[in-house]
Formats: structure tokens, sequence, C-alpha cells
């Protein structure tokens, strides 16, 4: 795997998450934009580099090192643009739209804030990492199944 592939893949998760951080302060939405932060980055970001960018991934471990990198990093983007909207609507506007996290963010010290988000990063790039593996496997099935 090359630096131009990651840094790409690293721009392209930032994308992602940016746009998810904006997309889950909607009400109705804020739910599915965040499972699929969570767990479908990767996904996104390995369909749109096979169809756009020209990039075959060789190997299984490949797509699940692009699944992680894409997790943590779009959400680590996520949170740099989320945590503090919802401050801002909280103590400017008195408008929440997940009252937990909003409670949460306007007690919490900084600290636990910055490891909190870490830790689900973490999480994230795990989730991404299986579905990036998942995602190589069904793409091989795909390319099998057309080539019969």
């Amino acid at each position: 795997m090359n630096i131009s592939l990651i840094k790409l893949i690293t721009i392209l998760s930032i994308i992602i998450g940016l746009t998810g951080g904006f997309l889950t302060l909607v009400p109705y939405i804020g739910g599915v934009v965040f499972f699929i932060l969570m767990s479908l980055t990767s996904v996104i970001s390995i369909v749109f580099l096979m169809r756009f960018g020209g990039v075959r991934f060789d190997s299984a471990a490949e797509s699940a090192v692009i699944g992680g990198i894409t997790g943590f990093v779009s959400f680590i983007a996520f949170s740099i643009v989320y945590m503090p909207l919802v401050i801002i609507l909280l103590k400017v506007f008195k408008y929440y739209t997940n009252y937990g996290v909003a409670l949460a963010l306007n007690n919490a010290n900084l600290f636990i804030i910055i490891v909190l988000s870490v830790f689900i990063a973490i999480l994230s790039a795990t989730i991404n990492a299986f579905t990036g593996f998942l995602t190589y496997y069904v793409t091989e099935l795909i390319k099998n199944m057309n080539s019969r």
C-alpha cells in the first residue's frame, strides 16, 4: 500500500466524517447516520475507490487495514464537528437532538471527552476493519460470479 493511497483514504474519511457530523444533528436521520459512520464507512470508501479511483485491492488484509484507517479517521473528524455543535446548540439555543449526549458534553471534562472520543474511534476502526474485510470478499464473490 503506497502513501498516496493512504492520503486519499484519509481525505475521503475526513469528508465522510465531517458530513456525518453535520447530518447527525438532524433529529430523525441522526441515528441512521451514526450507524453508517460506525459500521459502513469502510464500505463506502472502498466502493468509491474501486469505482472512481481505479484502485484494486489485492488482499483481504489490505481491505481490513483500509477499513480501520477509514473508521478511525472518520470518527475523529465526526467528533471534531459534532461535539462543538451539540454544545453550541445546547448553550445558545437551548436545543438538543440527543439529550444524553448534550448533557454529557455539557457537564464533562475536556480530557474525558477526548478519551471517550478516541475510545469510540478505536471501536469504529475495529468494526470498519471487519466490514472492509467483508467488502473485499463480497466484491471478489461478485467478480467470480460475473466471470463465469
